[in-house]
């Protein structure tokens, strides 16, 4: 039998308005944009204080 109706469908995918760059829909991008909104900046390290650099 033929089951015409078990297939894969194409990925859908957008364009970030700030970024240009094309992701799939809701997603944030690789660069951390969602709907053209930086939601988690990746671009820089996140620095961790210590407990003796509060203390001086």
């Amino acid at each position: 039998m033929i089951r015409s109706h078990d297939h894969l469908s194409d990925l859908t995918l957008s364009t970030d308005p700030v970024s240009g760059e094309r992701h799939l829909r809701h997603q944030m991008t690789a660069d951390g944009f969602y709907k053209g909104r930086l939601i988690k900046d990746l671009r820089k390290p996140i620095k961790e204080v210590e407990d003796n650099e509060t203390q001086d």
